[in-house]
């Protein structure tokens, strides 16, 4: 019996309507944490790029990486309304789920 796993696409923020950055991960709350403390991408870091305001879950990682490359491509308006429509108020997800 093959074991399922997890992969998510995800995107961050500098703030509402500020840089985004789009990942994918099969940890999410370790990869966010990566991204807050610095240790995950040098954009991240120099954009201070941490808020966790979308993420999706995916059990094939193969989807999750064509995800995720289609995001990169969107354009910002596409990628504020796909935020906004889960998450009107740009919470920051990532506490959330660290509870």
């Amino acid at each position: 019996m093959a074991r399922e796993h997890n992969y998510y696409v995800y995107l961050l923020a500098s703030k509402r309507n500020g840089t985004f950055y789009a990942g994918v991960t099969n940890d999410l709350l370790r990869r966010v944490s990566e991204h807050r403390l610095g240790h995950a991408s040098s954009f991240t870091r120099e954009y201070d790029v941490h808020l966790l305001v979308w993420y999706e879950a995916h059990t094939d990682i193969n989807q999750a990486i064509q995800r995720e490359k289609r995001l990169k491509k969107w354009n910002r308006q596409w990628k504020i309304n796909l935020i906004e429509g889960a998450n009107p108020e740009w919470d920051d997800l990532y506490a959330r789920l660290a509870m």
